[in-house]
């Protein structure tokens, strides 16, 4: 029989193909930037645990990826006859392995037992971390490991960094023992079931749904999506589906294609993009964007932020998952159409946040209107950075007064069939300027690839060589959000 590591059960709870597709075709697995950048840097947060919950440094840290699951458990059972920290742990049972994250030995009257505690590199306890923690007390109490208590304990997001390598407080800890002791029914069912579908010749016929996206973003949607039948013009390209009764009708009526949706269950918005689409003539309110931009006068600058978001502060004042813009371009257009750049982009692996906010205040001048493209991430970028740098925080908030939001303005007068219902940036510019193509770019060409981009170029290994290279293509990418605003401005004003 072969063992069912705890990820694997979970990922049998969230859809037994995706299960059974981990463990034969785990070559049709394609992760998103975003996904690629949390596994990057969340391991961070079991770095930290270790060092915390091993103030006596006298713990054993085990690793079975590398050593292989057999030396691991080998080694626990040494390890379980000592009472000192053990992290990574890893117990089998049943069919299915475990590695608990921390196990602390501790007396229970006359005998040695543990307190295990599962560390989280999220802000609050999820739903599915229940079932994780469930899985975990169940494999190692059934391996015949006597515990006492079982905490989960994840990041507190109002917790400041003090600096000095001080990660005290950082992690705040729940005791779940009762709810992860009494689900050993439930548990043992995952398991056999989880066996049986590991066991099947063929892959389980499932079909896609909001099961692919929940708990978390599954790396088989693409694959499995393809083995579907295709509609002509997906009801997914309808934005915004969130009123109940558009999507109980979908459900209920198993509606693929846009085409068997009825108009009345649709907004104005979702109308149009169904009438565009299936017309394959593009919408295009020209009046109504230029009456929306006349207020807006020149010169007018364009801005896009990049931002890290770390689950453990590496910088004095920081909290966990706090946005940090690392880099910004603005393009200034002027009265008599002359267009200028200025970038930002600081990858010496100190704070970049006050030598930013100075050259953002000189980039972006006294006046003028400042176009964003979904002004909320830039409008709280810049409200952070004023809060944490009060010295600035007038002139910052002087800059978040001129933000202008050219999203709603694109959203309401303009659709081309060729958006399929998204008016993200990278959606529409093909679409007005096919010739500044994302596509072109080489290395970064999205958020999530520029945050792994920059982590990458602030570690003291990376050579002057590559960090010169990520440098590059931080700049190109960065700039190209900038431009393709004042491509679509000028596509609208003119």
């Amino acid at each position: 029989m072969k063992w069912l590591s705890k990820s694997k059960l979970l990922a049998y709870r969230q859809c037994p193909k995706r299960l059974w597709l981990e463990i034969h075709r785990q070559d049709l697995r394609v992760d998103s930037a975003a996904t690629k950048a949390s596994f990057q840097i969340g391991h961070t947060v079991g770095e930290i645990a270790r060092e915390l919950y091993n103030s006596e440094k006298c713990g054993t840290v085990l690793d079975p990826m590398r050593d292989g699951f057999d030396v691991a458990l080998e080694q626990t059972q040494t390890l379980l006859k000592s009472a000192k920290p053990i992290f990574e742990a890893t117990f089998t049972s049943g069919g299915a392995l475990a590695m608990a994250d921390v196990m602390l030995p501790i007396r229970q009257g006359r005998r040695r037992a543990w307190r295990m505690v599962e560390v989280k590199s999220s802000t609050k306890i999820k739903d599915y971390h229940l079932d994780d923690i469930a899985i975990q007390s169940y494999i190692v109490r059934a391996a015949g490991i006597p515990l006492a208590s079982i905490a989960l304990a994840h990041l507190d997001n109002q917790w400041i960094y003090p600096g000095g390598d001080d990660y005290a407080g950082l992690l705040r800890e729940t005791d779940l023992t009762e709810q992860a002791t009494s689900r050993n029914e439930e548990v043992e069912a995952w398991i056999a079931a989880a066996q049986k579908i590991a066991r099947k010749r063929k892959e389980p016929d499932l079909c896609t749904g909001r099961h692919c996206s929940e708990p978390y973003a599954c790396g088989f949607i693409d694959y499995c999506g393809s083995q579907e039948p295709q509609a002509e013009y997906p009801v997914s390209w309808l934005p915004d589906i969130r009123t109940k009764a558009l999507k109980e009708h979908i459900e209920q009526n198993d509606l693929a294609d846009m085409r068997d949706v009825p108009d009345e269950l649709l907004n104005d918005q979702q109308r149009r993009v169904k009438k565009h689409t299936l017309s394959g003539k593009p919408y295009f309110d020209r009046k109504g964007a230029q009456a929306a931009l006349k207020p807006h006068g020149l010169p007018a600058y364009f801005l896009d932020f990049e931002t890290i978001s770390l689950p453990v502060p590496i910088w004095k004042g920081t909290r966990p998952f706090q946005k940090i813009p690392f880099q910004f371009s603005v393009h200034r257009l002027s009265r008599t159409g002359t267009l200028t750049d200025k970038a930002f982009l600081d990858l010496s692996g100190k704070d970049p946040s006050k030598k930013l906010v100075e050259a953002l205040l000189d980039a972006c001048g006294k006046r003028g209107p400042i176009f964003v493209y979904n002004a909320s991430f830039e409008k709280g970028c810049i409200k952070e950075l004023a809060d944490r740098f009060p010295r600035h925080g007038r002139a910052l908030m002087a800059l978040h007064e001129r933000i202008v939001d050219l999203l709603p303005i694109v959203q309401a007068h303009y659709y081309h069939p060729d958006q399929e219902g998204s008016w993200s940036i990278k959606s529409v510019l093909p679409t007005i300027a096919p010739e500044l193509s994302y596509a072109n770019l080489y290395g970064v060409r999205d958020g999530g690839m520029a945050m792994i981009a920059y982590f990458e170029a602030i570690q003291f290994k990376t050579t002057a060589t590559r960090k010169k290279k990520i440098e590059r293509e931080l700049l190109d990418y960065c700039g190209l959000d900038t431009l393709a605003m004042v491509r679509l401005w000028r596509t609208l004003a003119e």
